[in-house]
């Protein structure tokens, strides 16, 4: 299996880094994918990428949350690293309207830039869009038939959003949310495009029932895959096998 999103090189996990990845080799994780969140992050995200090959892959790109005044900055940073290596995508970039709506304007131009860059370096973009879907669809819509591919981290919309997602081509991020007894997935997933689903973690946040409360980390992709399994009224296995082999396409197409 593929953790698509892990922000494992965060503080949560220094004391314990060596034990993550082992639990999580041994539920059956092959590859950890990491997304940036802004130019504090890069130094522990590359060093994770060097102490474990070919299983920490990282991209590059800057959190919506992180477009501040100096977000030109950040970008520039952004471009520079793209231009200089090789990344596994654009990310984790995209529009949050929950924490802060002040650089609004702003991060419909970070938005825009990441994905040119992503157009440029043929990467996919990783979208993050928490109380903005509607907005970054239509963002995304205006990038149609250019080319433009990636995936909607943390995908909590509705069926018809994820047809709209889907639709444009792009892949749906199923985490921890759709565990939660109340999170309304169980309505959706089973109407999804199953050719576009993704299973990822977005450790150390949301971690799914039954941790809920503590820290999330890439083993925990199994209880989401077993969820999944459940809904769609399949096999572990299947889902298994569907949701590495959809992970493949978008970011490891050969």
């Amino acid at each position: 299996m593929i953790d698509t999103h892990a922000h494992i090189y965060l503080e949560h996990f220094t004391e314990d880094i060596d034990e993550v990845i082992n639990r999580a080799l041994e539920s059956g994780i092959e590859k950890i994918l990491l997304p940036n969140i802004d130019s504090t992050t890069i130094d522990q995200m590359l060093e994770l990428e060097v102490k474990y090959p070919n299983i920490c892959f990282p991209m590059m790109g800057l959190h919506p949350c992180s477009v501040k005044e100096d977000f030109e900055t950040e970008l520039q940073l952004v471009e520079d690293w793209l231009n200089k290596r090789s990344f596994l995508a654009v990310g984790e970039m995209g529009t949050d309207l929950y924490w802060d709506k002040t650089f609004w304007e702003q991060q419909k131009e970070a938005f825009h830039f990441q994905c040119e860059q992503g157009l440029k370096h043929d990467l996919p973009i990783v979208i993050h869009c928490r109380e903005t879907i509607d907005e970054t669809i239509s963002l995304v819509s205006s990038y149609k038939g250019k080319g433009l591919k990636g995936v909607f981290h943390c995908f909590t919309g509705s069926i018809e959003q994820g047809k709209q997602i889907t639709d444009l081509g792009f892949y749906l991020g199923i985490g921890g949310v759709s565990t939660f007894k109340n999170g309304g997935m169980d309505k959706v997933i089973p109407h999804l495009d199953q050719t576009k689903i993704i299973l990822e973690t977005d450790s150390p946040y949301l971690t799914p029932t039954p941790h809920r409360g503590k820290r999330n980390e890439p083993a925990y992709v199994s209880l989401v895959k077993n969820k999944v399994a459940e809904y769609l009224d399949s096999t572990a296995e299947a889902i298994e096998k569907l949701t590495t082999a959809n992970a493949n396409a978008l970011f490891f197409p050969s």
